[in-house]
């Protein structure tokens, strides 16, 4: 194949944006797609086979739209980007970052990343109940709750519960000291932290005193009718059959429901079942309730983490893989 280069301008108050600190940006772009990038006086000029030429035209093109758009380019962005090169979707990443959910409370706009995530908040924003399954780092809880503080705000809703099983992580923590507040909030830490981060805390604990936003463990539930509410369920793979049966049934008229969990972190007995994986079967073909599956390339965590889950996704797949003694043994 016939090596061309081709050549790009790049608006001087954009370089540092699109190229990352000491150009590791094009490096990457160089190492993913066998080209030769040449950064000098505010053009870039590229060299390779002709196909990989388009593809990092097209990356380099859109990373340079998000910055005209006023992003500040990630590592994450950038491999994304490089991912969407090879398919022939590499546009969507412009499409996706038009979806601006809400800002912090620094004013930073919380939008989805990747198009596993768009399609997450699309289901949402279309069905009254959606389960969004995925491993961590893929933003399940967090768009979640951006979206569900965008709707309180925009006066949709009267009121935001949040609500996860009170579930140690592998480790029995015995008796905590303090008051039943005091026992409870180190389950729900993580929910706090995305309302703090989106809401800022004294709005948080404003509303909260009022009522309007309530954090609970999952045993509270029980009883409650919950009207015109957004009501989220985090960590749900650690509920039992019973207490996901218990949650759903508590939806009243004017609510919306998203329930996250990552199907492959589950910190429930040995042998015991989980709530997530039944009703997934059970409600998979009722109208008006939404599947969401993000995977590895939808985590937006440090690049490592998604290698991590790559890792940990390719391992168990093949322990789940017979060996040939295993596969003969079956057949007889």
């Amino acid at each position: 194949m016939s090596v061309i280069e081709t050549i790009i301008d790049i608006p001087a108050e954009h370089q540092q944006n699109v190229c990352g600190q000491f150009d590791e940006y094009l490096k990457k772009m160089e190492r993913t797609l066998h080209v030769t990038m040449i950064f000098r006086d505010g053009s870039l000029k590229i060299i390779g086979p002709e196909d990989m030429i388009r593809k990092a035209k097209s990356v380099f093109s859109n990373l340079l739209e998000l910055s005209r758009r006023g992003t500040a380019i990630t590592q994450q962005n950038v491999d994304y980007a490089l991912s969407l090169s090879f398919s022939e979707n590499d546009h969507q990443i412009l499409e996706i970052d038009r979806d601006i959910i809400c800002r912090t409370i620094n004013g930073k706009p919380v939008k989805p990343k990747t198009v596993g995530q768009k399609h997450y908040v699309d289901e949402i924003r279309k069905k009254m109940i959606v389960f969004g399954m995925g491993p961590a780092g893929t933003g399940k809880t967090y768009l979640a709750m951006a979206m569900a503080i965008q709707a309180f705000k925009d006066g949709e809703v009267g009121r935001i519960i949040l609500t996860r099983p009170a579930i140690e992580a592998g480790e029995k923590l015995g008796f905590l000291p303090g008051d039943l507040q005091s026992k409870i909030d180190p389950y729900l830490r993580p929910l706090y932290d995305a309302l703090y981060q989106i809401m800022g805390a004294e709005s948080y604990l404003h509303n909260a005193e009022k009522g309007l936003i309530e954090v609970a463990p999952l045993a509270y539930m029980r009883g409650r009718t919950l009207d015109n509410a957004y009501i989220i369920l985090d960590e749900a793979q650690n509920t039992t059959p019973a207490q996901m049966k218990m949650f759903l049934t508590r939806i009243g008229f004017g609510s919306k429901v998203i329930v996250t969990g990552d199907q492959t972190q589950k910190d429930l007995p040995s042998g015991a079942v989980s709530g997530l994986d039944v009703a997934v079967r059970v409600l998979k073909k009722v109208e008006g309730i939404g599947f969401c599956y993000l995977t590895s390339s939808d985590v937006v965590r440090h690049p490592l983490v998604q290698k991590i889950v790559q890792a940990y996704d390719d391992y168990e797949a093949k322990a789940k893989v017979p060996k040939p003694k295993e596969r003969r043994r079956r057949e007889r």
